[in-house]
């Protein structure tokens, strides 16, 4: 069974900060680190999205202006050095470039070449970021890429981590993401406009797919009995990480049965009182981890615990979604949602197939 550090790779508005809320209650041997890489992604040298790219002010204002992805990582290993498994939650958006640009490792993470001062002879400012001036945004880098690496992570960083995956039907992720980019929620964000290119599928789905077919997980399928081995040309793990992945309606639905699988999976001991956090500490604890991303999880910080719905999900197609986004978003917005969510649905499919089943 792995001991590595436990990463669960998402999208936005996966139900991620519920699910993460489970492995919180398990201070006392597990060390939780709450979507450290949109620093470096939004704000940093390093930034790859635009969102904020022609306002240096909310940038400097974050407080992570100067966050690489070096600096994450260092923190993330620190984080370890406190004797607890350490277990991430985060985006792969965050580390797979955005609109299936080519990746090229982080500058941050590049062996330095030709003396002090270069990467691949390019030379770097002390964050190591390309100071070329070339482009808009600081991507895309002017470093190596890695044979068949979707990510701007090395091979070598990837293989340190137990790698996990959460997804939802974008018939629910998606407005409630478009929710966080208008009034009154935009007023916490500061996410303005809503964004498709952020739904974050098409980066999940490219990095899963690395991961299963290079051996970094699998072939087992967690809660299927059977493994992916003809989807995987032959690759396995050496570890034994095997697939696991969750829909979050599934979790929602029955959180014990799914998690009790899950835990299995990763190696960590299931326990009913995972589901029940309302207590004053642990409230304060989500608060603190929670409110660098302000707006995004007031729903996971009230939450008290995880338990099954009264109902269970009825998946209904966009089509029949579509007169309720009307109603609560008006028709410009409700077609917006529509053409994102059918631009995201064959992505959510393929990597349903993977999910655990009860």
């Amino acid at each position: 069974m792995s001991a590595k550090p436990v990463f669960v790779a998402t999208h936005p508005r996966a139900c991620s900060t519920a699910f993460e809320r489970v492995f919180m209650t398990r201070r006392e041997t597990l060390q939780t680190v709450h979507e450290p890489f949109g620093d470096a992604f939004y704000y940093g040298p390093e930034r790859m999205s635009v969102r904020f790219e022609g306002n240096e002010k909310a940038r400097t204002e974050s407080g992570f202006a100067n966050s690489t992805y070096k600096t994450i990582l260092d923190r993330i290993e620190r984080e370890s050095e406190e004797g607890k498994r350490v277990f991430v939650k985060d985006m792969a958006m965050y580390w797979v470039p955005p609109q299936q640009q080519e990746a090229h490792i982080a500058p941050c993470l590049q062996t330095a070449k030709r003396g002090v001062g270069t990467v691949s002879g390019t030379t770097t400012a002390d964050s190591g970021v390309s100071m070329n001036g070339t482009s808009k945004a600081p991507f895309p880098y002017e470093t190596r890429a890695e044979a068949g690496n979707p990510t701007i992570l090395p091979r070598s960083l990837l293989e340190k981590y137990h790698w996990t995956f959460l997804i939802r039907h974008p018939n629910r992720a998606i407005p409630s993401y478009y929710r966080c980019c208008i009034p009154p929620l935009v007023e916490k964000t500061q996410f303005d406009p809503f964004m498709p290119c952020e739904a974050g599928y098409d980066e999940l789905r490219r990095f899963f797919d690395y991961c299963k077919d290079t051996g970094l997980i699998g072939p087992k399928v967690c809660g299927q009995g059977k493994d992916a081995t003809a989807d995987t040309n032959g690759a396995s793990s050496e570890e034994n990480i095997e697939i696991c992945l969750i829909d979050a309606d599934d979790l929602l639905d029955d959180p014990e049965g799914v998690l009790k699988q899950y835990c299995a999976s990763i190696g960590v001991p299931f326990e009913r009182e995972m589901l029940t956090w309302d207590s004053e500490e642990s409230h304060a604890f989500a608060k603190e981890q929670f409110e660098k991303w302000n707006g995004f999880h007031e729903d996971a910080i009230n939450s008290k615990d995880l338990r099954p719905r009264e109902h269970k999900h009825v998946v209904k197609t966009s089509e029949q979604e579509y007169p309720g986004w009307v109603k609560k978003y008006g028709k410009e917005a409700a077609d917006i949602i529509l053409k994102t969510v059918e631009a995201n649905v064959a992505d959510y499919e393929y990597l349903k197939q993977f999910a655990i089943k009860i």
